[in-house]
């Protein structure tokens, strides 16, 4: 068992130390919360494949491509079929983010650190750099804080 980086709390004497914003602890967690916003969009956009179940799906890219003025449309099959695969590939990528939490990351920390954040930049950059080409910028303004949460305290190595 590792050593990690705990704060007392002398003001809540009853309650345990938390471990700091950089302990491995902390990070650990963190991917959890990483890959629940993740893969929490991957259901979304796969509810998209069917015209019943396409409104969350439909307002999401609403929201995304701001203002919301309806004007987005899943009455196209290829637009059903591109929201399986964004759901598809959302959903598994968040699994994996889980799984390297689960399985790898007491192994290897700062690898899977390093992993989850490059994975997440080129995330932001390809999907921010096909959002401005296609004429959608607030979705690359909507990627900035998606991003820093995704993130959170992992810019960082963690302390050992």
């Amino acid at each position: 068992m590792t050593s990690e980086v705990m704060v007392a709390r002398p003001d809540l004497p009853y309650l345990p130390p938390m471990p700091t914003f950089t302990s491995r602890a902390f990070h650990k967690s963190w991917l959890a919360v990483t890959a629940v916003l993740v893969g929490s969009f991957g259901p979304v956009f796969a509810l998209g494949t069917m015209e019943s179940t396409s409104e969350p799906a439909r307002w999401s890219l609403d929201l995304l491509s701001w203002p919301l003025d309806h004007a987005e449309s899943y009455d196209f099959p290829t637009m059903r079929f591109l929201s399986a695969l964004t759901g598809g590939f959302l959903f598994g990528w968040g699994v994996m983010i889980a799984c390297l939490r689960a399985w790898v990351y007491d192994a290897a920390p700062e690898g899977v650190r390093r992993a989850v954040v490059v994975g997440l930049l080129a995330w932001f950059v390809l999907d921010s750099a096909g959002s401005i080409a296609s004429g959608t910028p607030s979705n690359a303004v909507f990627n900035v804080p998606v991003l820093l949460l995704c993130v959170g305290p992992m810019w960082r190595p963690a302390s050992p």
